[in-house]
């Protein structure tokens, strides 16, 4: 501990009125003084220094100090000339109108009038019955944005208690399309199809299905933006995935229980199976990992020639050879190279936190698939998985610990010369919050995103009260870019999306990422320009937070009622719903280990 005496006037302290010092001189707040007389006051004698040439010269320097820093202290003092003018140096980079990256604004559902629903299930005799009221209800309040999926030109929001469906037109820009009937339980998954092809329901209708705890609601679209319930259905488990395979609606849960509505027949029918620790889907396949070892696999499009036997078509394809959980599956489809098929990858992590990736030739299909290779690199569980067209990425259970590697490939097709080669290794720390009040698990998925033949971005938020957001490559954790709110609030929901191409010539779709807010608005940024930016600059250098950013978003949240991610097996995140299978265990505390020291100051009043 070391003291700084600074020596001033009463008049120069107190020419600003209502603030600290004013308070201070008047008696209204106690003193503590030294022998000497001087008072002693308990901030940063660094800080205090340009706050007392301030008050004497009423000028500022900004470009010598942290103006973030020295605002923080002038609030402290109620300064308020001097907060004003760090107000407008700090605003200097800041818009509401945001950076170059920044693409649009989606303010929160307003006060138009919407369906409200009570709905109450009963689920012992039949589990479709519903009872329900319907009344006009304003949406006077929508709460923060919880989860945030997105399919072709739409997005779908999720709420507490209703969902909102948004389309966007070259023409027009985004535009409310749908809006649920509010429920009267909590929303925890989400699915959106925007493009139904063929079946009963018609070319031109979009489907939208949220989950909560055992049940599951599903609306059609229509054309005119109305909604049409098709049904309530009951999973009889909690549902932890929800998601679409061309028509067919798929709800899953790590106990064992799939879930599959058909459009054709508009049956729902639920099937156990082995527990459920990850999934993928491959055209009309669902690839489940199990608990046991195993992956097996669904062909959903044949649902229908099971449902005389009251059962789905549930096929091993391949057992760990230690037998261990499944806890991460990724499907890769290379183009193909015979009529009998394509050439099938699949690269999954294990519980004991190895990765392997097996692979099936088109002329060996009735063999199986077969082990290609086998990387023990992890030593905690392995949590998320991608294999794409040029690299194998992995994140475990330790604080969400990445490896990747190059892949070699010779005509499309994975090759061992010269094989998988280690990349990098990085960690993208995310914290999340106990009571839920900083969003939903399903809502603030790291990734990784995008097509599987693009370079891949994963989204990291550290801290559940945050108004920034870092954008980092896959492959090698570099950042791309940082958003920040354009109005300060805080992100509770992301969701990187990409939104199909106009009709004009050489248009191309574009990478977008969507972040959902805790007054229940969306923010729009646009990647595509941001990897194109950062493909032209020197990135080598930046990472994730850096140390001092990193303490700065530390500073603004309890680490105690925070956790870090520890067991989320869950899928690649291929599918746009993009819920997983999120599971913690109990809360793990880590101690940040900080050298500091503790900084006094007296100031020494001249009457």
């Amino acid at each position: 501990m070391y003291k700084c005496r600074f020596s001033t006037s009463r008049q120069t302290l107190t020419w600003v009125p209502d603030s600290f010092f004013s308070s201070l001189l008047s008696g209204r707040i106690s003193t503590l003084k030294d022998e000497t007389g001087a008072i002693f006051i308990d901030r940063d004698p660094s800080l205090f220094a340009p706050i007392l040439n301030f008050l004497r010269t009423k000028e500022l320097h900004p470009r010598s100090i942290d103006v973030h820093l020295l605002m923080h202290e002038a609030e402290f003092y109620g300064i308020t000339p001097l907060v004003r003018k760090l107000q407008l140096c700090d605003e200097l980079d800041r818009s509401s109108c945001g950076n170059v990256l920044f693409n649009g604004y989606l303010p929160p559902p307003g006060t138009q009038q919407t369906l409200s629903t009570e709905t109450k299930f009963s689920t012992i005799l039949d589990r479709q019955h519903v009872s329900e009221r319907l009344i006009l209800c304003p949406i006077s309040d929508p709460g923060m944005v919880r989860i945030i999926c997105g399919h072709h030109n739409w997005i779908a929001v999720a709420y507490a208690q209703f969902v909102v469906c948004y389309r966007v037109k070259e023409s027009t820009g985004w535009q409310q399309v749908f809006t649920s009937p509010r429920l009267d339980w909590v929303i925890d998954r989400v699915a959106l199809n925007a493009k139904v092809m063929g079946g009963s329901l018609g070319d031109n209708d979009k489907m939208v299905a949220v989950a909560s705890g055992t049940e599951i609601i599903l609306w059609a679209i229509c054309p005119d933006g109305n909604g049409n319930e098709i049904g309530v259905f009951s999973l009889h488990v909690p549902v932890e995935a929800l998601f679409f395979v061309g028509n067919q609606l798929i709800a899953t849960s790590h106990t064992g229980k799939v879930g599959v509505w058909n459009a054709v027949t508009k049956h729902w029918q639920n099937q156990d199976v082995v527990p459920i620790n990850s999934y993928d889907t491959a055209g009309s396949f669902l690839i489940l990992g199990c608990n046991n070892g195993s992956i097996y696999y669904i062909d959903v499009q044949k649902f229908p020639l099971r449902m005389k036997d009251n059962d789905l078509l549930v096929t091993e394809l391949y057992r760990d050879p230690s037998e261990d959980a499944i806890t991460a599956l990724s499907v890769y489809l290379t183009p193909k190279t015979s009529d009998s098929g394509n050439w099938i990858e699949i690269a999954y992590g294990t519980s004991s936190g190895t990765v392997r990736v097996i692979v099936q030739h088109p002329e060996t299909v009735g063999s199986g698939p077969q082990l290609f290779q086998t990387f023990s690199v992890h030593r905690s569980p392995v949590t998320k998985i991608m294999l794409s067209e040029k690299h194998l990425i992995s994140v475990c259970a330790d604080n969400n610990h990445v490896r990747t590697w190059t892949v070699t490939r010779f005509r499309g097709m994975i090759s061992t010369q010269p094989g998988s080669t280690p990349l990098t290794s990085f960690k993208i720390l995310s914290l999340d919050d106990i009571d839920g009040h900083g969003g939903c698990a399903a809502g603030t998925e790291i990734g990784p995103y995008g097509e599987r033949d693009e370079q891949q971005v994963f989204i990291q938020r550290v801290v559940p009260d945050t108004d920034k957001l870092y954008v980092r490559l896959s492959s090698n954790g570099k950042r791309v870019c940082e958003v920040r709110s354009v109005d300060g609030t805080s992100i509770t929901a992301f969701v990187v999306h990409e939104c199909e191409g106009s009709s004009r010539i050489g248009s191309r779709p574009r990478r977008y990422l969507f972040s959902g807010h805790s007054n229940g608005s969306i923010q729009m940024w646009d990647l595509t320009t941001a990897m194109e930016i950062a493909g032209k600059v020197d990135i080598k250098a930046l990472g994730g937070p850096t140390e001092e950013e990193l303490l700065e978003l530390l500073d603004q949240c309890d680490l105690a009622l925070t956790r870090t991610p520890d067991m989320s097996p869950a899928a690649s995140l291929t599918h746009s719903s993009r819920n997983s299978m999120c599971r913690y265990t109990h809360l793990q505390f880590y101690t940040l280990k900080l050298h500091a020291y503790t900084i006094t100051h007296t100031v020494k009043i001249l009457q």
